[in-house]
């Protein structure tokens, strides 16, 4: 890989991330040192207790979706499957963090349980996420997961390339994005650095099985059921594949929502500090309708940037105390739809130097004004 907008590079360790202040604040350990012990308590029984509430409400799901034929119905099955799935991979967040449980080895099991309703590989994951996304939170050319193009970027990009920008930087493409650069990109076909192969090797053949034979049995009773080839389609269609793809969709909207909004800036390599990648470039939503129930609080995602150790639950009072001890240093406000359509319309390319983020209007009146400035300084 090439350290590019579209597909920074894997780092193999820290790039030496400064905790000197930059400008301002820097570093992360006044944080840390104000947060309560109370906030990193897990016990096992707790998180165990909601993989299998979850697991239960999945596999209800399956059934349902399974005998049921109704359109409204399985509409809502779909609505619900994406929630649950979504539910489940935040379960294997936090295991794949080390949050959900002191044991090292329960949480690699429950986070791979956890991760095959949204086929995601467990280790691909905890390279990507852990080591990359919160080593270098909004950092540019590190940060992978909703990397800006800069207009300079978009302007060289081709036809096509634009095109597939717009799509996916819109509110009703980000799971195609998601689908292409998070999950194909890193997860299944991505090359991880040597000393990772192994254990990602072994993870993608764990959820291609279970892809293979849910997909096998699904087709067993869509053909038993209506004795065609296209109602064992349909079957796997219906129980497998719309869920995973709805997931997709959600989960694009999780990430974009946390780390993209116009003001939430992404910083130039040299001026990044942990500070401003973990405390500034992300966001607490506070969810409303009982979405928590499957949210599992990963939209208060301050206080997780701050520190991956503290588990789901423990969210909302770590905030408390973080807003309690910094006031006013953090984007706090309620978790609105009509406000990532919103940042999808106004945050499409990005000024690094400047700051600031452009519609591809605002970014094409940009280029204009500077071919201006270049030709009367000539």
């Amino acid at each position: 890989m090439t350290l590019t907008a579209e597909s920074p590079q894997t780092p193999e360790g820290p790039d030496d991330p400064s905790d000197g202040p930059v400008g301002g604040r820097g570093s992360l350990k006044p944080v840390l040192d104000i947060l309560p012990d109370a906030v990193y308590e897990n016990p096992t029984w707790k998180g165990l207790a909601y993989l299998a509430r979850d697991l239960v409400i999945y596999g209800a799901v399956v059934v349902g979706l399974i005998l049921v034929d109704n359109p409204l119905a399985v509409l809502g099955l779909w609505f619900v499957g994406a929630l649950v799935i979504s539910g489940l991979f935040v379960i294997a967040h936090d295991a794949a963090h080390g949050a959900l449980f002191s044991s090292k080895r329960l949480n690699r099991v429950v986070g791979t349980i956890a991760m095959l309703p949204s086929w995601h590989v467990y280790e691909g994951w905890v390279l990507g996420h852990n080591r990359i996304h919160h080593a270098y939170t909004v950092r540019e050319g590190f940060d992978f997961v909703w990397h800006p193009y800069t207009p300079e970027k978009y302007a060289a990009m081709s036809k096509p390339a634009r095109l597939r920008h717009r799509i996916e930087w819109s509110w009703w493409g980000a799971g195609a994005y998601y689908l292409r650069e998070v999950w194909w990109n890193k997860m299944i076909v991505g090359a991880p650095p040597a000393r990772w192969r192994r254990a990602v090797r072994r993870d993608r053949v764990i959820v291609a099985t279970f892809v293979a034979l849910a997909t096998i049995a699904l087709a067993a009773l869509g053909w038993s059921a209506d004795g065609s080839v296209l109602g064992a389609v349909w079957m796997v269609l219906k129980v497998l594949v719309i869920p995973f793809l709805l997931f997709t969709f959600v989960i694009a909207s999780f990430v974009h929502v946390h780390h993209i909004q116009p003001d939430i800036r992404w910083w130039p390599r040299r001026e990044w500090t942990k500070w401003r990648g973990q405390m500034e470039g992300t966001t607490v939503l506070r969810a409303r309708f009982g979405l928590d129930f499957f949210f599992h609080w990963i939209m208060v995602h301050v206080p997780h940037h701050v520190d991956m150790r503290i588990p789901m639950y423990n969210l909302k009072a770590a905030t408390d105390a973080i807003e309690a001890a910094f006031p006013g240093s953090i984007h706090d406000e309620p978790l609105r739809f009509r406000d990532f359509v919103r940042n999808t319309r106004r945050c499409r390319l990005y000024d690094f130097e400047q700051g600031r983020w452009y519609t591809y209007r605002q970014a094409a009146t940009l280029g204009g004004t500077r071919t201006t400035e270049s030709a009367t300084a000539a």
